[in-house]
């Protein structure tokens, strides 16, 4: 790989594989000036490779755009997947765990402009459920519903997502790619 003493990315492939995983990574809808607050801050890619790159990708297909309240949100179209799981060895491991690190904490729910719901009813079995959701201007973040054998437990769940909505996000996602399977041994 090609870069400068700086760790930037310099040739142009380079910096598309790199927008196109970070796009492919996050997977959601991401506006333009949070992306480019990401690339910045990474310090891979200089802002005029970010945005003559990005626009090569829009234009060939692999970055797509969709328009929410006035303002333009882009994520990875399929082709853009296919070529960032194909050429994503090409970046360095510690390029792809740094800027992975990086986004997360920019892309912070909060940051994002999310909001929380939470809702805990009693059913007519007696049980309770636990509906809990994270909505942001692109759209939904999370939705899911439990049902639990009491208000007490329903309403601990409610709580906690609301102090620690981010920590319960990252590990439904953790437990459910398998990437702590041993939470289920």
């Amino acid at each position: 790989m090609k870069k400068k003493k700086e760790r930037e990315l310099w040739d142009k492939t380079d910096v598309k594989i790199f927008i196109l995983f970070l796009l492919d990574n996050l997977q959601y809808p991401l506006d333009m000036e949070t992306l480019n607050r990401i690339v910045h801050e990474t310090g891979y890619v200089g802002g005029f490779d970010f945005a003559e790159c990005f626009s090569e990708l829009l234009d060939d297909g692999h970055v797509i755009g969709d328009e929410v309240d006035g303002v333009a949100f882009y994520q990875v179209s399929s082709t853009g997947r296919m070529v960032a799981k194909q050429l994503q060895s090409e970046l360095l491991d510690e390029i792809r765990e740094e800027s992975m690190i990086c986004a997360a904490r920019l892309l912070s729910l909060k940051a994002r402009g999310a909001t929380l719901h939470t809702s805990c009813e009693k059913r007519e079995d007696g049980q309770y459920l636990v509906k809990l959701s994270i909505t942001d201007p692109a759209g939904t973040i999370l939705e899911t519903t439990c049902a639990v054998p009491s208000e007490r437990i329903g309403e601990k769940i409610c709580r906690n997502f609301e102090r620690k909505p981010e920590k319960t996000y990252r590990g439904l996602l953790s437990v459910l790619t398998g990437e702590i399977d041993y939470l289920l041994r």
